[in-house]
């Protein structure tokens, strides 16, 4: 398979965890407590992989300044962007309740679609550029990514059904996600394949450090809100997971 079309395949399997969760969340009834878990557990996978996947990949590549300085680049654009969208009504897009209706607050649901697309976009674009930094597409990003993406695309549906949002807005937002994540990851590789390598590093970096500031910001407070005192322990057996399977890939 070529690399571009490996780059869209692994970024698509990894966006349609998204809608995989969106079924879950708007069907079926999943107690908060375990999509918590689920949260916490994808957001340990995500650390791990940022750290050793991106951030260290991105520091072994062109150093120190390249690596810190797009790690807080990274983690600036996704603050900035993400604090004009979260007071337009997108600031609880990750929970599974007290999302605003359309009557509460007019084009809370666009804005709600964007801010799930600033959040999945720094993730795509790193798997895309992990074929070029690596030669192959990095197991761990992937399968951090697919992790984390579905208690978001659960947590997310649950609460657009209790805003009273149709199937159909539902399912088609998170399509929609899912295929500009597919694009997001071709784009990572086409657009920076052929580019010095300070450039590679830097955009690794930055995606590591908008992820990082994701976790923070969306999943990691909803993970302890309702798994409470387990969410620590589960984050760092997913961490660990995703460690040991960093290691077993080398």
């Amino acid at each position: 398979m070529p690399a571009w079309l490996g780059s869209f395949v692994w970024g698509a399997v990894a966006g349609s965890a998204l809608l995989i969760g969106a079924a879950i969340g708007y069907y079926a009834r999943v107690p908060q407590r375990a999509v918590a878990a689920v949260m916490a557990f994808g957001g340990g996978v995500l650390v791990s992989a940022l750290s050793f996947d991106l951030i260290d990949e991105a520091y072994r590549s062109s150093g120190a300044a390249v690596a810190g300085g797009g790690f807080l680049a990274g983690a600036l654009i996704f603050t900035a962007g993400t604090f004009a969208l979260n007071h337009r009504g997108a600031r609880n897009r990750k929970r599974s309740g007290h999302q605003p209706t359309e009557k509460e607050q007019p084009g809370s649901g666009l804005v709600l679609a964007l801010g799930a697309l600033i959040d999945g976009i720094p993730e795509s674009i790193a798997i895309g550029v992990s074929l070029i930094a690596g030669g192959a597409v990095s197991a761990v990003a992937v399968a951090a990514v697919f992790l984390s993406n579905v208690p978001e695309g659960l947590s997310s549906a649950a609460g657009m059904r209790a805003a009273k949002r149709s199937p159909q807005y539902v399912f088609g937002v998170w399509a929609g996600i899912a295929m500009a994540s597919a694009l997001a990851s071709l784009a990572g590789y086409v657009l920076f394949s052929g580019v010095p390598r300070e450039w590679v590093a830097a955009t690794i970096a930055i995606a590591g450090g908008a992820i990082l500031a994701m976790l923070a910001d969306t999943m990691m407070p909803e993970a302890y809100e309702h798994a409470h005192d387990a969410a620590g322990m589960i984050t760092v057996f997913g961490f660990l997971i995703a460690f040991l399977l960093s290691k077993w890939q080398q």
